[in-house]
């Protein structure tokens, strides 16, 4: 099987086919830091203890992933909320997934749209 060759970086090194340079790190940890800095913190979104509260009952009523078999531990909103509140609210947008496919499958199709 042919593997692709290495690629030189804007910075000017050759860094390996699949792989990031440090300087592309570096710059990716400083975008992460502006963004976190404007962003509200998660109880300013909405996540208070009336969230923790009714995640809890509907993780035990729903307890299995969507997309998979394993167990659910994240309670995920459909239709993204961006901060809609009756959006947020609505437990006909909730649905539960685990860890795996909330960071893989849904996070995917969310920065498709």
């Amino acid at each position: 099987m042919p593997i692709r060759p290495p690629r030189i970086c804007s910075c000017g090194k050759v860094v390996a086919s699949g792989e990031r340079c440090a300087c592309q790190l570096v710059r990716d940890r400083e975008r992460k830091a502006r963004f976190d800095k404007t962003r509200p913190n998660a109880r300013q979104r909405g996540y208070t203890r009336e969230w923790d509260k009714a995640r809890a009952e509907f993780l035990s009523a729903h307890p299995i992933c969507r997309y998979c078999p394993e167990p659910a531990n994240v309670v995920d909103h459909v239709k993204p909320h961006r901060g809609d509140m009756r959006l947020f609210w609505s437990r006909s947008n909730w649905q539960p997934l685990c860890t795996p496919c909330h960071s893989s499958i849904k996070q995917s199709r969310e920065r498709r749209t």
